[in-house]
């Protein structure tokens, strides 16, 4: 166990080490030099977990992802929710800010940025798709559609947002977004009952880590470093 533990650490720090430099450098200009630097481990551990810098790119992308926020009868409150706490995440998480800067990272051409897209396509398709299941969204609604409008919508908001004021009004940008997008998709009846604030994302947050306290005391430990958020051990990152 206490292996276990020290591995997940040191691909942490690893990851942690790359997204830096990969926010300061860009995806190009970065080496494996400077990753292995940064995060002051050999080059076996790093090549322990990562084959290459793409596959550090890649763990970087799934960080947008590696987290479980707290389940609701609404499929299209989850929608929200992730979008939320993305927001929020990528105003505090720096590992979170170079996902997203590497995405968008129209410099990085021997990069393949489609996972990244991909990844968080695919959460919008599942969760619309059982939103429509639960009958929450209008009939016309073609789900494909709308997942890929939201992911572009999100990326558009939050590169305004960080070029006009470093992210500073991204939460509010993305209430706003959300206020004008649902209206179009969600039938009237869920649509009142969606909690779509900048102060949900906190209470999100409070939710998920109270449920990792839990789980971790059932199994008679628990550690959660102040101010982290809970992953999602799938995802690895």
């Amino acid at each position: 166990m206490a292996r276990q533990e020290r591995a997940i650490r040191t691909r942490r720090t690893i990851l942690e080490a790359a997204a830096a430099v990969f926010d300061e450098r860009g995806y190009t200009s970065a080496t494996i030099g400077e990753i292995l630097d940064r995060a002051g481990v050999t080059k076996g551990a790093l090549y322990f977990h990562f084959g290459s810098k793409e596959e550090l790119a890649v763990g970087v992308f799934e960080e947008q992802l590696a987290i479980t926020l707290p389940q609701q009868s609404s499929k299209l409150q989850e929608l929200v929710d992730s979008g939320l706490v993305l927001a929020r995440r990528l105003r505090s998480e720096p590992l979170v800010r170079a996902s997203v800067g590497l995405a968008l990272d129209q410099g990085a051409m021997e990069l393949d940025r489609t996972p990244a897209f991909r990844m968080w396509f695919d959460q919008n398709v599942q969760r619309l798709a059982e939103a429509k299941a639960q009958g929450e969204l209008l009939p016309h609604v073609d789900v494909a559609e709308t997942a890929e409008l939201l992911v572009g919508s999100f990326s558009g908001v939050q590169l305004l947002s960080q070029l006009r004021c470093q992210r500073q009004d991204l939460q509010r940008r993305v209430v706003v977004m959300f206020e004008h997008f649902l209206p179009s998709i969600a039938v009237p009846a869920v649509l009142a009952r969606l909690d779509i604030s900048v102060e949900r994302a906190e209470r999100v947050l409070a939710q998920a880590q109270a449920q990792v306290q839990v789980q971790g005391q059932g199994h008679g430990r628990v550690e959660v470093q102040e101010g982290a958020v809970p992953a999602q051990v799938s995802s690895g990152a």
